[in-house]
């Protein structure tokens, strides 16, 4: 998953199945990369399993079993893709960016201001001028404009930046808003500080 992490993606791995469905009963994924081959329980229980629990989070099943079966049976479980070995990572980039922006409602762009920020490339741009931003901007950014005019904490922040078993400091999330609410002003909009609440992204 080293390519999610250089993507710009927190990321939290489970080794074996029984691990995976604790880490989903705990809620707040926007998306499972599931592997069938998992040991303990595997893949096709811990989506079986997920499902009747009541989550909801699109799932990419991975596999070495390339049998019409097997993708029907993944599929009629619940899962929303169905990628087999050997698979091209630019191919399930496309993918997790397409399930994501599902979710979010199909919209690729989100404007703001002046500011238009697209989905699926990624990118952040006033007008016909791109906005700079490191991956680390690019994912405060998305967890602003996902809960625009409403409060995030900068636990929620800590949390979409940090990967399982990574830490992030309440300073750096400070640094990271304070270096993009500067980029950001010359296309009319603001960051605010709530103290003791958090951010909230609004135009000027």
């Amino acid at each position: 998953m080293r390519a999610m992490r250089a993507a710009g993606y927190a990321i939290d791995l489970a080794g074996d199945g029984e691990l995976a469905l604790g880490l989903l009963r705990g809620g707040g994924f926007d998306l499972v990369i599931l592997d069938l081959g998992l040991p303990k329980i595997d893949g096709l229980q811990v989506l079986r399993q997920a499902r009747a629990n009541g989550c909801r989070t699109p799932m990419i099943i991975l596999t070495a079993r390339d049998g019409i079966e097997d993708r029907v049976k993944g599929l009629d479980l619940g899962a929303d893709d169905y990628l087999a070995k050997p698979f091209s990572l630019v191919e399930l980039e496309a993918r997790v960016r397409a399930l994501l922006r599902r979710g979010q409602g199909g919209m690729p762009l989100i404007s703001c201001g002046s500011l238009t920020y697209d989905t699926v490339g990624r990118r952040a741009s006033m007008g016909d001028t791109a906005i700079e931003l490191s991956l680390r901007e690019i994912s405060v950014l998305e967890a602003l404009l996902a809960r625009l005019g409403k409060v995030v904490s900068k636990d929620q922040l800590i949390e979409t930046l940090c990967g399982y078993g990574e830490e992030v400091s309440a300073n750096a999330i400070e640094v990271y808003v304070h270096r993009l609410r500067k980029k950001l002003e010359p296309a009319g909009v603001t960051i605010r500080t709530l103290r003791g609440l958090g951010y909230l992204m609004d135009k000027m």
